[in-house]
C-alpha cells in the first residue's frame, strides 16, 4: 500500500542550491494520491468537534474543499486582500521581505464557531498564524490546524505552539 510520501516529488536545488523542494502537484495529479491525502487529512479530524473548514489561498483550497465535502462541513476561503467582493475583515502580517494581507468575508464566520484551518504546508507558520488571529478576531475558536506537509527545519510549529497542529508528512529540512 502506498503512502503519501510515495506521491510527493522531491526536486533538489530548487528554487536555489541546498533546498529540497517538496512538490505536491504529483499528489494532485494522481487520483489515488489525492484520495489518500484527503482521507488522511480527514482522519486527523475524526475526534475533533468543529463547525467549519477554512482554507488558505490557494493551496489550502485544494485540500480544504474536498475535506469539507467529505465531512459535510461548510468551507470558507481566506484570500489575499482585494479578492473578495463583500465586506471583509483583514489581517496583515510580516513576510521575509515585506508584508501581506489576508481577508475573509465578515459574515462567513460566526462568533462561537469552531474552525479547522487547512493548508498544504507548514513552513515558517506566519500565514497560518495570521489566519488564526483573523478567525479569533471574529469570535471563533481554532479547533485544529491540518497540513499535508511540514518542513520541520523552518520551525513553524513553534510559531503555532498555542494551537493543535497536525501534519500528515514531516520532513526534517527546509
Amino acid at each position: 500500500m502506498k503512502r503519501i510520501e510515495d506521491y510527493i516529488t522531491t526536486i533538489p536545488d530548487f528554487p536555489e542550491p541546498g533546498i529540497m523542494f517538496r512538490d505536491i502537484t504529483s499528489v494532485l495529479k494522481d487520483p489515488e494520491g489525492l484520495r489518500l491525502a484527503v482521507d488522511e487529512m480527514c482522519d486527523v479530524l475524526k475526534d475533533v468537534d468543529f463547525d467549519v473548514i477554512v482554507g488558505l489561498e490557494a493551496r489550502g483550497f485544494l485540500f480544504g474543499m474536498p475535506m469539507a465535502y467529505k465531512l459535510n462541513k461548510p468551507f470558507v476561503p481566506i484570500r489575499k486582500k482585494g479578492k473578495l467582493p463583500r465586506a471583509t475583515v483583514e489581517k496583515s502580517y510580516a513576510l521575509e521581505y515585506g508584508h501581506a494581507t489576508i481577508e475573509v468575508h465578515k459574515e462567513d464566520l460566526l462568533p462561537g464557531q469552531k474552525v479547522v484551518i487547512v493548508d498544504d504546508l507548514i513552513a515558517t507558520g506566519g500565514t497560518v498564524h495570521a489566519a488564526a488571529e483573523l478567525v479569533e478576531e471574529l469570535g471563533c475558536e481554532v479547533a485544529k490546524m491540518v497540513f499535508l506537509l511540514e518542513l520541520k527545519g523552518l520551525n513553524g510549529r513553534e510559531v503555532l505552539k498555542n494551537y493543535d497542529v497536525a501534519a500528515i508528512v514531516s520532513y526534517e529540512g527546509k
